[in-house]
């Protein structure tokens, strides 16, 4: 089966933080504030962030069984117009199934998506046109 290129004619998007929102207590929020006033973090992001880290170290050996056993890629994994392509000329089709950030290339149209992507599932974003995820929206888990 061809695999998804590295690197390819249209440049797949470069990372982005995603932006999340949570709701804290006041008195959370003041104890972070205080942590922040004393030099311990250089704002409430960072220590939002520290935190999320340990926990995610903490639980590593979790996230990497279940990577294994679920057959995720790890990180970033592009798909360009040329991959699709590829893949529909074999007769196949992908079962896209990413734990970080999954990118299909702005060029490629819903049918071609269709004809090519059996089932996709994404833990973190997905970049794609709107038009795209629309048309995958019945396929993705």
């Amino acid at each position: 089966m061809p695999k998804p290129s590295k690197t390819s004619q249209t440049s797949p998007p470069r990372p982005v933080d995603e932006k999340i929102t949570i709701n804290l207590g006041c008195v959370d929020l003041g104890q972070i504030d205080l942590l922040v006033q004393e030099g311990f973090y250089a704002n409430r992001t960072d220590l939002i962030r520290t935190a999320i880290r340990n926990q995610l170290a903490t639980h590593g050996e979790v996230v990497r069984q279940v990577v294994s056993r679920k057959t995720l890629v790890l990180g970033i994994q592009h798909y360009s117009q040329a991959d699709l392509l590829a893949v529909q000329a074999a007769g196949e089709k992908l079962q896209i199934r990413v734990l970080g950030l999954a990118s299909i290339a702005p060029e490629v149209t819903p049918a071609l998506a269709l004809a090519t992507i059996e089932s996709i599932t994404v833990l973190g974003a997905l970049h794609a046109s709107p038009a795209v995820k629309a048309a995958l929206v019945q396929r993705m888990a």
